[in-house]
């Protein structure tokens, strides 16, 4: 299993890897983008009953958009 910390650490850094943003972000903003994100992209898999289940490649894809902004 991934440490989360770990991760959490990881994308925080990813974020502010260019130069430091002009706006107050901070872990609270970030974990809010990325939740959006699972809500905005989550499926239902109706064979296995699970939910919350993403495609990754649907993620890199709204990567992509962001990076078009």
């Amino acid at each position: 299993m991934t440490n989360k910390k770990e991760v959490a650490q990881k994308v925080f850094e990813a974020f502010w890897k260019n130069e430091p943003h002009p706006c107050n972000v901070d872990g609270y903003e970030i974990a809010n983008a990325l939740r959006e994100l699972v809500f905005q992209l989550q499926y239902y898999n109706c064979l296995e009953g699970e939910d919350f289940l993403l495609d990754a490649r649907a993620i890199l894809d709204v990567c992509d958009e962001l990076e078009n902004l």
